[in-house]
C-alpha cells in the first residue's frame, strides 16, 4: 500500500518532467522597434509556444549564443544597423533546423524575409538555362551572378552561409 501511495505522489513530478524543444522559429522585429530582433519558438501548427522558457543555444551567422526565453520569445543582444543577411540555425536532441533571413531595415523599423535554401540552386540554374538557351547573351548572365554574389557579399552574406543554407532546406525537404 506504501508503495502505491508512493507511486501516485510520483505522477505529478513525471508529467512536469516532460523536456522543451523548439520544434520550429521565425525571426520578427521586437515589439519595442529598437532595431532588435525577437526569436519566436513554434509549434508544430506554427503558433507561439509560451511553454518556452530558459536558455537555448542558437548559432547566428556562426557565432554561437545562448538565447533567454520568456514564454517563447527571445531577443538578441546584437542590434541591427543596416540591411544584412542573417542565418539563425538551432540544434535539439531530435533534429537541427537553420533558416536563412533577409532583414530590410527602414526608418519604420525592420522587416525580416524568410529565404529558401533552394532558390540559391534554383535561380542561378534557371539563369543559367536561359543562357545556355541564348549563347550570344552568355557574358550577360555571368555579369549578372558576379553582380548577384557582390551584393550578397557586401550585405553579409557569404559562400559559407549559402552552401549552409542550401543543406539545411534540403535537410528539411527530405527529412
Amino acid at each position: 500500500m506504501k508503495k502505491l501511495i508512493f507511486f501516485l505522489l510520483l505522477i505529478p513530478f513525471w508529467a512536469g518532467a516532460q523536456e522543451q524543444n523548439i520544434q520550429d522559429f521565425v525571426i520578427k522585429e521586437n515589439l519595442s522597434k529598437n532595431g532588435k530582433l525577437a526569436v519566436v519558438a513554434l509549434d508544430s501548427i506554427g503558433n507561439t509556444n509560451e511553454t518556452i522558457n530558459g536558455n537555448y543555444l542558437f548559432t547566428i551567422n556562426g557565432f554561437s549564443q545562448a538565447l533567454q526565453f520568456h514564454e517563447g520569445v527571445a531577443v538578441p543582444a546584437q542590434k541591427i544597423e543596416s540591411s544584412t543577411f542573417v542565418f539563425f540555425s538551432h540544434k535539439n536532441q531530435e533534429k537541427s533546423k537553420g533558416r536563412l533571413f533577409y532583414i530590410y531595415k527602414t526608418d519604420n523599423g525592420l522587416s525580416p524575409f524568410a529565404i529558401s535554401g533552394l532558390m540559391f540552386l534554383i535561380i542561378p540554374a534557371v539563369v543559367l538555362g536561359i543562357a545556355y538557351m541564348f549563347k550570344k547573351v552568355i557574358m550577360t548572365a555571368i555579369a549578372l551572378a558576379i553582380v548577384f554574389f557582390i551584393f550578397n557579399h557586401s550585405q553579409g552574406l557569404d559562400l559559407s552561409k549559402i552552401v549552409e543554407s542550401i543543406f539545411s532546406s534540403l535537410k528539411n525537404l527530405l527529412g
